[in-house]
């Protein structure tokens, strides 16, 4: 019966966050157990009484300063310094621009947002299919969960009560793993379609590029030199990558005014509002699942399967596509942690970091595909290609990053050789 309470409140578009909490309300009530619903409150409270959970609202912040400070068109105009000459350059531009994007924001949404509004129209004045710019932009989200920092390494770390900052230094290696995958992807799509040779910046556009872009370049240089030489916390590097946006975006490019801070804030009050409270249900429901012994259960099925870490990880991965494609990553990261996670590393002797490097990339491959495909209609929207379109354009991508995928089950030392473990 409360499956399909939950069923029915899901497909009825009701928002994940009360699904969540109204099916956990329900099972409390019908199971008549009243440990469980004297400690609802508590356990309501207690998912989110976790002071890494702060860097999720402070790493929105520093997005929004970015893109409304002008920080992020000065890493554009750095990337075409980078890679702007090759075949299809302004593709390369794109990528090159995510990945240092990604080095920031931490929410595969939001960069697309983001990225969507700045590149499309640039690559279509230069020749470029509108479907496949928005599918590079688009393809470039699924960078923001594994380089760091991420919002839904900071959720794991939390949930697996494991350093936060040593789950951003496990993504180190996979997101250049997978950032270059996605250069071969451009690479062989641009020969086939012969897209245009970019241009090389001149010198005089070379020097005004480097000297706007290191500046904004500093930004990511705060956040992941700040934790890997442990100067800050993942939470202190945030609000300091957010004063760093206010400062250039306000006083070096003069783009941010003050008059824009209170609209500032509210976007990211209102969007950290609604993952806290997606946090703070989910933790209820987890701990329901918990009480119920479901991770046990849901262990001597998949013993019986294999007893193999590889294939495991495997079975892992088709699962959590399936379970991507209809529940949002954070709801749904929420949710298969508390079960799966001690089966990965009790039964199987999986490190935490590959099982969360693994299950955060493929959770966030369900934003680009479809039914749900929020990542899809946010590029849609942002481009006004059809969403259908821009799936099509996207299937090299979603290619590489399989790959990437099984190459990160199949060799726990990416995940694992930069911390020592």
């Amino acid at each position: 019966m409360t499956v399909a309470i939950f069923a029915l409140l899901l497909l009825g578009a009701v928002p994940i966050a009360l699904v969540l909490a109204l099916t956990a309300m329900f099972y409390i009530q019908v199971s008549g157990n009243s440990v469980l619903f004297e400690s609802y409150p508590q356990q309501l409270f207690g998912a989110i009484e976790s002071y890494g959970l702060l860097a999720i609202p402070l790493f929105m912040l520093a997005g929004e300063l970015m893109n409304e400070g002008g920080v992020t068109r000065r890493l554009i105009d750095l990337a075409r310094l980078l890679v702007g000459g090759f075949r299809g350059g302004l593709a390369y531009i794109n990528l090159v621009a995510n990945m240092m994007m990604a080095a920031i924001i931490g929410s595969a949404a939001s960069q697309i947002a983001i990225m969507s509004r700045a590149m499309v129209p640039a690559m279509e004045q230069e020749g470029y299919d509108r479907p496949y710019s928005a599918a590079i932009t688009a393809a470039g989200g699924l960078l923001s969960p594994i380089i760091p920092p991420s919002m839904l390494f900071v959720l794991f770390g939390v949930m697996a009560q494991v350093p936060i900052a040593e789950m951003f230094i496990a993504g180190i290696l996979p997101g250049l793993l997978l950032g270059f995958s996605f250069f071969l992807a451009i690479a062989v799509v641009g020969l086939v379609q012969q897209y245009p040779r970019g241009r090389w910046p001149t010198r005089a556009e070379a020097r005004r590029a480097l000297a706007m872009g290191l500046p904004a370049l500093a930004i990511p240089l705060i956040i992941i030199g700040g934790i890997l030489l442990g100067l800050a916390t993942p939470t202190e590097s945030a609000a300091l990558a957010s004063l760093a946006a206010l400062l250039l975006g306000r006083f070096l490019y003069g783009d941010l005014k003050f008059a824009m801070l209170p609209a500032v804030l509210r976007r990211t009050a209102v969007n950290a509002g609604l993952v806290i409270m997606l946090i703070a249900a989910a933790g209820v429901f987890g701990w329901v699942i918990v009480y119920e012994r479901l991770p046990q259960m849901a262990a001597a099925w998949i013993a019986a399967l294999t007893t193999d870490p590889f294939l495991f990880l495997l079975l892992l991965i088709g699962v959590l596509l399936l379970v991507g494609m209809i529940i949002d990553g954070i709801a749904a990261l929420i949710l298969v942690v508390p079960i799966l996670l001690p089966i990965a590393t009790q039964q199987f002797g999986i490190s935490p970091y590959q099982f969360g490097v693994v299950v955060c990339l493929t959770l966030v491959l369900g934003l680009l595909t479809p039914p749900v495909g929020a990542g899809l209609y946010i590029a849609s929207s942002m481009t006004g290609a059809p969403p259908l379109r821009i799936f099509r354009s996207l299937l090299p991508f979603l290619l590489a990053s399989l790959a990437t995928l099984v190459l990160l089950a199949w060799q726990p030392w990416l995940t694992t050789a930069l911390i020592g473990r």
